[in-house]
C-alpha cells in the first residue's frame, strides 16, 4: 500500500484507492501494465479499458500537481502512435527495435502483448478479433491466456451490442 494525499480518493476505474490516503498498488492500472509479471487478475481487465502502457490519472487528480508546469505536449495527428492491432502482431525484434531506449522496454514483449490484448478485449471493435486470433498461436502463455479473455469479452460485447441495435428483437 502506498500513502495518497488528498482527504478524498479520486475515482479510478479499477479503484486503486480503497479509501482516503490508501493506495492498493495491486490494483494499480500502472503497476498491472508495467511491474506486474504474471497474469492480470480477471476483475482487473475490463476496468483496464484501453490503458496499454501506465495511467496518468492519479498524476491528473492530485492537487499537489495542480501548479505544476506541463510536461511533453500532447501528441499530435501527425505523432506516430502504432494502432493495437498492429502492436498485437509485433514480434520479439520489432519490439526491441521500436522502444530501445523507451520505458516501455522495461516491460518486455510478452507483457506490453499481454497489455495489447486486454485492451484489444476493452475495445468493443470486431477489427480486433484478427489480430488476437493471430496471437493464439504465439507461444507464449501469458500472451494466450489474454488473447483468449480478449475474445471472449469481444465476442459478448459484440453480441450484445447485435441484440441492442435498432431492429433486432430481444
Amino acid at each position: 500500500m502506498w500513502i495518497w494525499i488528498p482527504t478524498a480518493p479520486p475515482s479510478l476505474p479499477t479503484q486503486a484507492f480503497p479509501e482516503p490516503y490508501v493506495l492498493d498498488s495491486r490494483r494499480c492500472i500502472s503497476y498491472l501494465t508495467i511491474e506486474h509479471r504474471g497474469d492480470i487478475p480477471e476483475e482487473m481487465r475490463a476496468p483496464m479499458g484501453n490503458w496499454v502502457f501506465g495511467c496518468d490519472v492519479c498524476q491528473e487528480v492530485c492537487p499537489w500537481n495542480g501548479d505544476l508546469p506541463s510536461g511533453d505536449p500532447p501528441l499530435s495527428q501527425t505523432t506516430a502512435v502504432p494502432e493495437l492491432g498492429e502492436l498485437m502482431r509485433m514480434d520479439r525484434a520489432t519490439f526491441a527495435q521500436c522502444f530501445a531506449g523507451t520505458a516501455v522496454r522495461r516491460t518486455g514483449w510478452s507483457r506490453l502483448l499481454r497489455n495489447v490484448a486486454v485492451a484489444l478485449g476493452n475495445s468493443g471493435d470486431s477489427r480486433a478479433v484478427g489480430p488476437l486470433r493471430e496471437a493464439l498461436a504465439i507461444p507464449d502463455p501469458l500472451i494466450q491466456e489474454h488473447a483468449r479473455w480478449a475474445l471472449d469479452r469481444l465476442a459478448s460485447t459484440l453480441a450484445e451490442a447485435r441484440s441492442e441495435a435498432p431492429g433486432c428483437s430481444s
